[in-house]
């Protein structure tokens, strides 16, 4: 069972990536479910403009596209994320990069968790669950 972090021709190194797992794999333990294979690929927004085309038939771009591979209690998939998409959305809501990667990083996980968020109901349930397992990660850092 393992976290993976990988980049997809994007210049970009993710800081502090033992305490992201094990983050990472608190959020879904306290959900009552076990780490499977999760791997995370960073890239910029024409890569996930393609795949989110050749996938998800969605000609848009995004910051986040999860595949779900759970089976059971045994959370795995493939998370891919737009650095560049990251950074911008980190200048639209008046945040740091870092914490805006986090948001996202989680908010993948969420998904495969069985979170949703279509509906301005199911975002705004999303949305505190990315702030409860924000404010874990911000525990996490004191207690190292």
């Amino acid at each position: 069972m393992a976290i993976t972090f990988s980049n997809n021709e994007v210049k970009f190194s993710l800081k502090e990536k033992t305490r992201l797992k094990k983050w990472i794999g608190e959020v879904i333990k306290r959900n009552k479910k076990r780490v499977g294979e999760i791997a995370y690929q960073f890239c910029d927004d024409e890569y996930i403009l393609q795949v989110n085309r050749e996938y998800l038939n969605h000609d848009t771009y995004t910051d986040i596209i999860t595949f779900d591979y759970v089976e059971g209690d045994l959370v795995s998939g493939d998370i891919l994320i737009s650095i560049d998409r990251v950074g911008e959305n980190a200048r639209t809501f008046g945040c740091t990069f870092e914490q805006e990667l986090h948001r996202v990083i989680i908010h993948g996980v969420l998904h495969l968790l069985g979170g949703k968020d279509k509906t301005p109901a199911e975002a705004e349930a999303m949305r505190k669950k990315e702030n409860d397992a924000l404010a874990l990660l911000e525990k996490l850092k004191v207690e190292n």
